[in-house]
């Protein structure tokens, strides 16, 4: 996908090509933070179109939103029957009519879905009027099968996005919220008073978890709401300044207005609840953490009743719930809820389970704590474990994650400390990065800035008598926790100490993140060895900054990213380089083309001596791109030592620049390429080579044959001394090919320690001979995958093998 560096693109220009872009804008996805606003989005484009405003070149729009989908998940429809369910004013729309309009389809929260979007295995379908399951009407229509000139727009959180393959997107677009200057124009047109909408902005710049998460409308809102109640009335004691005080103060904001409205018709000064407010609370609370538990974020009225709630009683009971509950009817006239954000759901949820732990609810407790969350062990050891042990903290459910979070913030005062002394003494070493910065948001939630200040302090003096600080990993997984914690890597930086620097986010394109973390980068490159900045599709120059001092980055890792020939060129500038010092360097899914292959090949040959891994999977180099990387290998000073996944590989160029410097290569992947008879036996011509020293040879799904079979074990068992890993899964071996094979297990200067067949259809004659040879020869393998549909008699051959008392196999991978 062509990318352009973070342009701006109108909400009516969603489907229009930028200027200079050619190419057709058919589908569209959409990313954005949960509140950010893209359900809005949708509804502003609606809205416009059906006023008239924009985008009249289009006859129908159809609107469907995943979390009605999921209600007919298991149902048969035809596309034109999903229309007319969803939409019966289009009920008289016939196949001939929608196929001769210009037709949009919006799916609107790919997240909430609970559909099957498998664009690998699917059956397809192009008539509107064939009947399918929901999940195949829509991959159909993704990917133009089914009504090819139908537009469609998808809506998405982030992590959920990659449902879509990118190959079936035209153009990526991120709702990314208010900026900075967006944020304090929200809170001046929300409240009228200049004094009093100049104090609130104040205030929220006084903390960063508040003015971070201000970039989210749906959290703008719940602060304006507080803090002009908090201003304009009788209120003492300090503003909030943490995530859980301000759901705190609006739960009981939320609760004056309710006795405003429905009893003393005036505002009341008290703080406390009154004993049917807590009750209505509770139980929400339990329907929030019931339904976290089991990643849900929309419910139905048999969840509402099973907590106790009344439907009519909640829907007008309490301003608390009209104003964080919702109520939608959506196809077939079926009511649904859900709270208005999902830290809203957490916040409650959180409240319940400590209202359980006060109040020694002890099942609640030990159904959480069981089975596959028994590393929480018990809630006690949150508080008060004192060991270093960091497994408790080791869970993958995100949303769990940030309950939990919200679980400690509404500890005791008398347990705050003692909570976050236990949390300072978690050794940080052994947990993954990303849960360590939620630690430190748990301690800025309790009010407890002492381990910012004191890394920062530590950072900055550059004392490391305490703790050696070699090497940080940033694993940043969200835009806000780059803001958060962009000052630290500054100062990183500046001191020396970060040697790696991982970066894995959609979140870069966004100037002020970039500007942040390029100024990082800037501020002392000369420590930094490894640099990850795959799965970013917009790099802008935040990659690029370092390559004017190259002599120390030594790993690059700039997967999957839409590099495009400008961003390869100023690659090779740094490459070229005489101080370049590169030693691994990782360009998987750039899309390369034949002019990055030229200036790729030319750097890498002008400057070949330290380069050891290069890795080109899913690049569409072609003959002539592989023909110039091939000089590159060919050249005497080349030393490289992993060679991985060049596809489309014209297998001549390439055995002849092995042939002519084969020693210094030990891994070698060829996988999915069709390398047929011919290519393997010039590759063969490489692996007879004496002075061939390869270790691991991976040659899956290459179409290999009995014959390239017959070549492939000749050059093994010419030169078997050096391989240790042999990968041919998902190739029709035959009977024969593994045969041949097996003369080269069977010689006894085969060092083999892991042998791949998955997929290769082995017979009880194939099964025979493997057998005979591993048995014959059974001290080094260590790992054998044969995942395949053996027959009983072909395992009984191969457990001959196993009970060799010289048998040392680890690993034996699903025999079926």
């Amino acid at each position: 996908m062509e990318t352009f560096n973070d342009t701006p693109i109108k909400c009516c220009d969603i489907f229009k090509a930028l200027p200079g872009q050619q190419k057709h804008i058919r589908v569209v996805l959409t990313n954005g933070v949960a509140g950010v606003g893209k359900t809005f989005l949708v509804q502003k484009f609606c809205l416009d179109w059906a006023e008239g405003l924009d985008n009249q070149d289009i006859s129908l729009v159809i609107p469907l939103s995943f979390r009605e989908l999921n209600l007919i998940k298991d149902e048969q429809y035809s596309l034109l029957e999903l229309i007319h369910v969803f939409h019966p004013a289009l009920q008289k729309l016939t196949a001939d009519q929608l196929a001769g309009c210009k037709v949009l389809f919006i799916f609107d929260g790919l997240d909430e879905s609970r559909l099957l979007l498998d664009f690998l295995n699917n059956e397809v379908v192009s008539d509107v009027t064939e009947k399918s399951s929901v999940n195949v009407l829509l991959t159909n229509l993704i990917e133009g099968n089914l009504l090819s000139s139908a537009l469609v727009w998808i809506t998405s959180r982030p992590a959920a996005a990659n449902q879509i393959p990118p190959a079936c997107v035209d153009r990526v677009t991120e709702v990314q919220g208010f900026n900075d200057a967006q944020k304090e124009e929200y809170f001046r047109k929300r409240i009228s008073d200049e004094e009093l909408s100049s104090r609130i902005i104040s205030h929220i710049k006084t903390s960063r978890s508040l003015y971070i998460m201000c970039l989210l409308p749906v959290f703008c809102w719940i602060t304006a709401t507080v803090l002009d109640h908090m201003l304009t009335t009788d209120q003492r004691g300090e503003l909030p300044r943490t995530l859980t005080d301000m759901y705190s103060h609006f739960l009981l904001v939320q609760t004056k207005r309710k006795k405003q409205k429905y009893d003393e018709g005036h505002e009341t000064s008290s703080q406390e609840l009154t004993e049917a407010d807590r009750e209505v609370l509770l139980k929400m609370g339990r329907l929030a953490f019931e339904q976290l538990e089991k990643g849900n974020i929309m419910f139905y009225q048999e969840d509402l009743e099973r907590c106790g709630l009344d439907v009519t009683e909640a829907s007008v009971y309490s301003g608390i719930c009209t104003e964080i509950f919702k109520r939608e009817s959506v196809i077939f006239q079926k009511t649904v809820y859900c709270f208005i954000h999902l830290s809203v759901q957490e916040f409650l949820a959180a409240v319940y389970f400590y209202h359980c732990y006060t109040n020694r609810n002890t099942e609640v407790l030990e159904d959480f704590l069981r089975e596959d969350r028994d590393n929480y062990r018990t809630l006690n050891d949150l508080y008060y474990e004192s060991d270093n042990d960091s497994d408790g903290y080791e869970n993958d459910n995100l949303s769990l994650d940030v309950f939990l979070r919200r679980a400690m913030e509404k500890s005791l005062n008398k347990m705050i400390q003692r909570s976050i002394n236990n949390l300072k003494k978690i050794n940080m070493d052994k947990i993954s990065p990303d849960r360590s910065i939620n630690i430190f948001h748990c301690l800025t939630e309790m009010n407890d800035h002492s381990v910012y200040q004191e890394i920062q302090e530590f950072l900055k003096s550059g004392n490391r008598s305490e703790k050696e600080l070699s090497e940080i990993h940033f694993l940043v997984s969200s835009p806000l926790a780059v803001l958060q914690w962009s000052p630290l890597f500054v100062v990183a930086f500046q001191r020396g100490l970060m040697t790696t620097f991982i970066l894995q986010t959609n979140y870069v394109g966004d100037s002020l993140r970039c500007s942040v973390l390029t100024s990082a980068l800037k501020s002392n490159p000369s420590h930094l060895k490894e640099l990850d900045l795959s799965y970013n599709k917009n790099l802008q120059d935040l990659g690029f900054c370092l390559f004017s001092n190259p002599s120390h980055l030594r790993e690059l890792d700039l997967s999957d990213n839409q590099l495009q020939d400008s961003g390869v060129e100023l690659l090779c500038d740094f490459l070229k380089s005489p101080h370049c010092k590169l030693e691994t360097l990782r360009l998987r899914g750039c899309s390369l083309s034949e002019i990055s292959c030229a200036s790729l090949a030319s750097a890498l040959k002008s400057n070949p001596s330290h380069l050891r891994e290069l890795q080109l999977s899913n690049n569409k180099l072609q003959d002539s791109g592989v023909k110039l990387l091939c000089d590159f290998l060919k050249n005497p000073h080349c030393t490289l030592e992993t060679l991985r996944s060049v596809h489309h590989i014209n297998c001549a160029s390439l055995a002849s620049a092995l042939r002519a410097n084969p020693s210094d290569l030990k891994d070698l992947d060829l996988s999915h390429n069709n390398l047929q008879d011919l290519g393997v036996k010039l590759l063969c011509d490489f692996l007879k080579s004496p002075q061939c020293r390869l270790e691991t040879l991976r040659l899956r799904g290459c179409g290999l044959s009995g014959i390239s079979c017959s070549s492939l074990a000749s050059a093994l068992k010419s030169n078997p001394s050096h391989l240790r890993e042999l990968q041919l899964s998902n190739n029709e071996l035959q009977d024969s090919g593994v045969k041949l094979l097996c003369d080269f297990l069977k010689s006894p200067l085969c060092r083999l320690e892991i042998l791949r067949l998955w997929g290769c259809s082995l017979s009880e004659i194939s099964c025979a001979s493997l057998a005979s040879a591993l048995k014959s020869n059974p001290s080094h393998l260590s790992e054998l995958e044969l995942s395949d549909k053996l027959q009983d008699s072909g395992v009984k051959l191969l457990c001959d093998f196993l009970q060799s008392p010289r048998c040392r196999l680890k690993t034996l991978r699903s025999v079926y």
